[in-house]
């Protein structure tokens, strides 16, 4: 069973799905969404069940229905399908999925996935900042190996977290749960062009926390600042709910959604910090993209790796993707 049948994904900014159809990819299969009468979303297996062409290069009539590019096929919401041409003709129907719009983006799921699994984002006190997508050349478990652990900051990043001077330093704790992994992380933060934007000073402290879950893949990022002592936090909080959606066998996209909570003067910055907020967690994200390639070889074993105590999530992620997310008992 595919992840879609099982799972919401989200697979497209909502702006992006204007007045023509779009073609989006999601776990190796490609699907066509449109908007059709009073923009309503419809989402179809990008296949044409008359000759296989692809729906997505048609175009969509005035009565809301999308119109194959080969021979003219019609198909409302619900797949069922119409011939021009042989009107008397029977089973036209496409594959239909469910397609809903929410939090700027556009969630696509099979027709047996209950509304009640769309994930929610957010949290008391926080507002959103925005939305980002980036493509990692990479398979899902070799993403999903790199956003399990924070040991390659120095090295990888050059903005949130620190430097190599401190890893020495760093504080760590992960526990492994029968459908999540929870990790923390603390250590000092290098210096930041954007800390005043969150009130960050010199010589405060990085936390970075964060739940794994796999219905579907996300990682939901808590991040804040505190003083050396750890006794007083600073007035600005990130929190980032991150989804790894598989395209292919061979290439991921994250979506990372951005929400930012601020206190006392820090307010009156407003949406110039959630501003500030997205370009941070997007340039961190672009870092990541751009190393991540080199290890998209890595194989689904482990056999042969020399795993370090940083390295505790992944072993247990891995587990977890294949039990839950794909379905695959050990």
């Amino acid at each position: 069973m595919s992840a879609v049948s099982r799972f919401w994904h989200p697979v497209l900014r909502a702006r992006a799905l204007g007045r023509e159809p779009v073609q989006v990819m999601l776990d190796g299969e490609r699907y066509a969404l449109w908007r059709g009468a009073e923009g309503r979303i419809g989402a179809l297996v990008d296949r044409c069940p008359h000759r296989f062409a692809p729906l997505s290069g048609g175009h969509v009539r005035s009565d809301g229905r999308l119109v194959c590019p080969y021979h003219g096929w019609r198909f409302d919401q619900a797949g069922r399908g119409e011939s021009p041409s042989q009107p008397e003709l029977r089973r036209c129907a496409a594959q239909a999925m469910q397609a809903v719009e929410r939090d700027g983006v556009i969630w696509l799921a099979g027709q047996e996935v209950p509304m009640e699994r769309l994930p929610r984002l957010g949290a008391p006190g926080y507002e959103a900042g925005g939305v980002m997508f980036q493509r990692f050349a990479a398979p899902l478990h070799v993403v999903l190996d790199n956003f399990s652990e924070d040991e390659h900051t120095p090295w990888v990043h050059t903005r949130l977290g620190w430097r190599e001077e401190d890893v020495g330093t760093i504080g760590f704790e992960a526990e492994n749960f029968p459908d999540r992994t929870e990790v923390r992380y603390e250590a000092r933060q290098r210096p930041s062009a954007l800390g005043g934007f969150f009130g960050i000073k010199k010589g405060d402290h990085f936390h970075n926390r964060w739940t794994t879950l796999f219905d579907p893949v996300r990682s939901i990022y808590e991040i804040h600042w505190t003083d050396a002592s750890g006794a007083v936090t600073r007035p600005g909080r990130l929190l980032a709910p991150i989804f790894m959606v598989p395209l292919d066998a061979g290439s991921t996209m994250m979506v990372v959604f951005m929400f930012v909570r601020l206190e006392g003067a820090l307010r009156r910055l407003g949406s110039l910090a959630r501003r500030a907020a997205l370009m941070l967690i997007q340039r961190e994200i672009r870092d990541d993209a751009r190393f991540v390639p080199a290890l998209a070889e890595t194989p689904m074993t482990m056999q042969g790796m020399r795993l370090g105590r940083f390295d505790k999530p992944l072993i247990h992620n891995r587990r977890l993707l294949a039990r839950i997310y794909r379905g695959v008992e050990e």
